[in-house]
């Protein structure tokens, strides 16, 4: 079985590599490194691949006059090398098997040549199951607001063709967006989605438990029509519970349009929002009656769940789990209050595997109780002795509630802690230096310092979804929170929502990885926009690698050095 970590030390460099899903996390560090230390250069070998291949940089030491700047990965790291301690591998073309990564410290010397320093080579299983037999872990790709998209679907007319326009989500035609833009955009966790989907339409034997906040995708829906025409034991193999409060009610909305095409072929169909929101995105597939396989998270059925938010889907393959996702679903259908009423709701659901792994579930709402399931979560958090990760979509909707407090108490802790979320003016991020701010997604698209090109917005609407907490994931004690739930008082009290806990190092691991991912690709804003010149903030600068520095200047590694600070434990917690 592959394991979460593996760990490599020569001389004075140190490697560690983190698996994620279909990515890697590398987190380097260097005994007393000397000023001519520029980066690192790192190269990998694939499953498959003959030799060593360079990853690649945006930036470079200079840019020759005159030149037209592409903002593509154009400058191999042996040239241009990485001036961070931490590196988010994700390969072009991911594929299970073994990643060998070289690490060389490169070095500039006075006449501004490179030179190779100290190497180590490291190699990872990178399979594609999170944890066989267990669970499976899928994240969105989240980067349609992003350089990656820009690079790969630079036809900016194009991009109006991703989205749909309200209510119209169903009937859009998808085939007239850039080619490969939903599966690029999709990630592995639309991978997962459409494998189940695919497999209960080519099986007969399979029936499926739908339960939906916003649906709005027309192939999604279109699966789900094909199991609604089938019969198991007197009935059809397809019941749906689709929310009906708010917008979804109306009589126009996608949520309306698609209960009724799935009532006319044939689906038994439930409308109702419990007290506040039918807010689970969840599948239950059974084979012949017997549990088969389940998924939850944050992801909704949706053009933007789907394709341009970040969210997390979690399918299970554990009979016991899905079991009791069954059972949850069972009482919801009867109608919006027999869930709360019912023992399934008034206390965590535990479930351990031979793995030695755990899974707790608490099911909402939970009236007048909200300490049930955010107390654990609070809990967890101030017991945290090494680090504590976060992605919370709707943070600011709880100010005082338990998840908040905890969170904020972490500023003023000698624990390691990044957060992300979303604010009405942007998104609240705390910064490296440990500071808070608010990143703003509108300025790449109009300020775009070279060699950066500018960016989609990813359209109207929040692009952080996420609803996760992971807690000392480097740890044998390492666990994270996830699923449906918003974290907050007021959810938890009155909407339909799952909240998982899972005791899991390969698990905790690839949402930590997709933390530092969200975290990385946010931050990069807050640095482009400080690059501009402070004679005029809304103009552009130009971004460079950092040569030695002059005598008595700090060399661009200093602030990792510096003992205490929030950069320090960034560099030793992911190198250790």
């Amino acid at each position: 079985m592959a394991t979460a970590a593996q760990f490599g030390k020569s001389d004075s460099l140190s490697l560690k590599l983190w698996r994620g899903e279909r990515m890697c996390l590398l987190g380097m560090d260097v005994a007393n490194p000397d000023p001519s230390f520029v980066g690192f250069a790192i190269e990998v070998q694939s499953p498959k691949a003959a030799g060593f291949a360079p990853l690649r940089n945006r930036l470079a030491f200079a840019y020759p006059a005159g030149t037209t700047l592409s903002g593509n990965r154009e400058y191999p790291t042996t040239e241009a090398p990485l001036q961070t301690f931490r590196w988010i591998h994700f390969p072009y073309d991911p594929q299970p098997g073994r990643y060998a990564y070289r690490v060389t410290m490169m070095h500039m010397d006075a006449s501004e040549q490179l030179r190779a320093g100290d190497t180590i080579t490291c190699a990872i299983i990178l399979c594609d199951e999170t944890a066989p037999g267990f669970v499976d872990i899928g994240f969105t790709r989240n980067f349609a607001s992003s350089q990656a998209f820009a690079d790969k679907f630079p036809d900016a007319a194009g991009r109006k063709l991703i989205l749909p326009p309200p209510n119209q989500g169903l009937t859009w035609i998808k085939t007239d967006a850039p080619a490969g833009v939903y599966d690029w955009l999709g990630g592995k966790a639309n991978d997962l989605l459409w494998g189940l989907l695919g497999e209960a339409a080519d099986d007969p034997a399979i029936t499926l438990d739908v339960m939906a906040y916003d649906l709005n995708e027309p192939d999604f829906l279109k699966a789900l029509l094909v199991v609604a025409q089938r019969r198991f034991n007197g009935r059809s193999a397809l019941r749906v519970l689709i929310d009906d409060s708010g917008g979804h009610k109306h009589a126009d909305s996608c949520e309306t349009d698609a209960a009724k095409q799935l009532a006319a072929a044939g689906a038994q169909v439930q409308r109702h929002h419990f007290d506040g929101l039918q807010h689970n995105k969840v599948i239950i597939a059974r084979k012949s009656g017997a549990p088969y396989r389940a998924i939850g998270g944050s992801t909704n059925f949706s053009f933007r769940g789907l394709y341009i938010q970040a969210n997390n889907l979690l399918a299970f393959d554990a009979p016991e789990v899905i079991t009791l996702f069954g059972d949850m679903f069972e009482l919801a259908f009867a109608g919006p209050h027999t869930l709360e009423q019912n023992a399934l709701s008034k206390a965590w659901q535990a479930v351990s595997l031979a793995s030695g792994a755990t899974a707790r579930i608490c099911f909402s709402p939970h009236p007048n109780n909200t300490d049930l399931s955010l107390s654990p979560l609070a809990g967890a958090i101030q017991q945290a002795s090494s680090s504590v990760l976060y992605a919370i979509a709707f943070l600011n909707q709880d100010l005082h509630g338990p998840t908040r407090t905890a969170l904020d108490a972490l500023m003023g802790k000698p624990v390691f802690s990044y957060g992300i979320a979303n604010r009405r003016s942007g998104l609240r991020l705390t910064k490296p230096d440990g500071s808070v701010g608010l990143v703003d997604f509108e300025y790449l698209s109009a300020h775009a310092p070279e060699p950066f090109s500018a960016e989609w917005s990813g359209g109207a609407g929040i692009t952080i979804h996420h609803k996760f907490v992971v807690v000392d994931f480097n740890l044998p004690t390492a666990k994270v929170f996830a699923g449906s739930s918003n974290l907050s008082m007021s959810g938890e009290e009155g909407n339909g929502d799952h909240l998982i806990q899972i005791s899991d190092q390969r698990v905790a691991t690839s949402y930590a990885i997709e933390a530092l991912r969200m975290f990385d690709h946010l931050n990069f804003r807050t640095k482009m926009k400080a690059s501009a010149p402070s004679s005029d903030p809304h103009s552009v600068g130009v971004i460079t690698l950092k040569k030695p520095p002059a005598e008595g200047q700090p060399a661009w590694f200093a602030p990792f050095y510096v003992a205490a600070s929030q950069k320090e434990r960034d560099r030793m917690l992911f190198s250790r």
